[in-house]
């Protein structure tokens, strides 16, 4: 499943591209995939102009001139894709759909602007889905009521970080990471990298970090982020541009996929385990699990 890195890579890719355009028509072959009755799309989504692209966790949105949005999950498989005349971009699942011509048998939704470009909703294990919905009821989806705070938000301090902890006291700091209704967005790859650079043995207990590894955990976790943003994403085995570009930040990563190789801190070697139901990477003289 994409990171939050990667989702919005593919917001702030669609944000430039498809903003101001009008939709001319939309085309389904799965309603698990697009679960929206007729009479809505008819009303709702044809003739509707693109206001933004927003993101909430690893969910986009795409928000409507007729107060609706299109809520979009990809999930395992899911792919973005938009085509027009000299232009290309999308990301997701690493298969052919994302180069090749589309619509083709992984296309579950294609909308259609009236300049005839193109945005393919393609997904090879129909996890994914695109919801239409009032924009004002889109707070209140179960998930949004739970999830938790954007990691990279600016008012997002590093105080209100350490106190979003104190639901999870006696679990791991990796399991609380990982929980979505904690913090959102966080999932494996980073969760390690800010750990490591934290200096956080991942299966310490939430309730034995002090108030300063807080504050340096909440510094790593936004700082690894960024850079991931900066470079594309970093889960390159699932992500790729429309040119077929991979993430670069895994080249960068400090030790998520690195066991077996240096320390680049202190020449230990770096090791692999398991950590709250997911391998796991930790450096064993940096990171001490007291």
């Amino acid at each position: 499943m994409p990171e939050l890195p990667e989702v919005e890579t593919v917001r702030r890719g669609l944000m430039e591209l498809i903003v101001g355009r009008k939709v001319r028509g939309v085309k389904h072959d799965n309603p698990k995939s697009f679960p929206n009755e007729d009479s809505d799309i008819r009303q709702f989504l044809i003739g509707a102009k693109i206001i933004t692209v927003r993101r909430r966790a690893k969910v986009l949105l795409i928000d409507l001139s007729t107060q609706y949005t299109l809520v979009i999950h990809l999930k395992m498989t899911g792919q973005l894709v938009f085509r027009a005349e000299a232009v290309a971009f999308g990301a997701g699942h690493p298969n052919d759909s994302l180069v090749g011509k589309l619509p083709d048998k992984s296309t579950r939704v294609t909308f259609t602007f009236t300049d005839n470009s193109h945005l393919y909703f393609n997904d090879q294990r129909k996890f994914g889905w695109v919801r239409l919905m009032p924009t004002v009821e889109v707070p209140n989806i179960d998930f949004m009521r739970r999830v938790g705070p954007e990691p990279l938000e600016a008012d997002f301090t590093a105080d209100q970080f350490a106190e979003r902890f104190l639901r999870r006291q006696k679990t791991t700091i990796k399991a609380a990471l990982l929980d979505q209704t904690v913090i959102a967005g966080v999932g494996n790859i980073y969760a390690d990298e800010s750990l490591w650079g934290a200096k956080i043995h991942p299966s310490r207990r939430v309730e034995s970090l002090t108030k300063k590894e807080f504050k340096k955990l909440y510094t790593e976790l936004r700082n690894v982020m960024n850079l991931a943003i900066e470079k594309g994403g970093s889960t390159d085995r699932n992500y790729v541009n429309a040119e077929g570009r991979k993430g670069s930040y895994i080249d960068f990563a400090r030790v998520f996929r690195r066991e077996g190789q240096p320390c680049s801190r202190c020449g230990t070697t770096i090791i692999k385990t398991r950590a709250a139901g997911r391998g796991t990477h930790t450096c064993p003289h940096c990171q001490v699990l007291e």
